[in-house]
């Protein structure tokens, strides 16, 4: 089975920077997007920044010029550098990825176990 495990949460003071990390193992064909996503308490998740096979990304108004998402195909993973961290940003952060498992299987969205966030003084 596909595992997404994620870290690099933390608690930051406002204005700080954090640098969150997810990984995917198990066995995979191909992944396709990648994307980070946070859910605050009493709220839905959202998404916060998506990254495609070949590097194209779209961000949240909210992040915009603060954020960056990347990712290593080489070593499935994605990142998710956060500056300019402000106390809205509390949430925890989910990792999804757009997988194909085999060849000629169909793909599946996955999600990690989150990590939290917290941006606070």
């Amino acid at each position: 089975q596909v595992q997404l495990v994620e870290s690099g949460g933390g608690l930051v003071q406002p204005g700080g920077s954090l640098r969150l990390s997810c990984g995917a193992s198990g066995y995979i064909f191909m992944i396709y997007s990648m994307g980070w996503y946070r859910q605050a308490p009493g709220k839905q998740r959202e998404l916060v920044a998506t990254v495609s096979v070949g590097g194209s990304t779209d961000y949240a108004d909210s992040v915009k010029g603060r954020f960056t998402i990347s990712r290593d195909n080489a070593k499935n993973t994605v990142y998710l550098q956060m500056n300019s961290l402000k106390p809205e940003d509390t949430a925890v952060y989910y990792c999804n990825a757009n997988i194909q498992q085999l060849r000629y299987g169909t793909t599946a969205n996955y999600w990690g176990q989150g990590t939290q966030v917290t941006v606070s003084s």
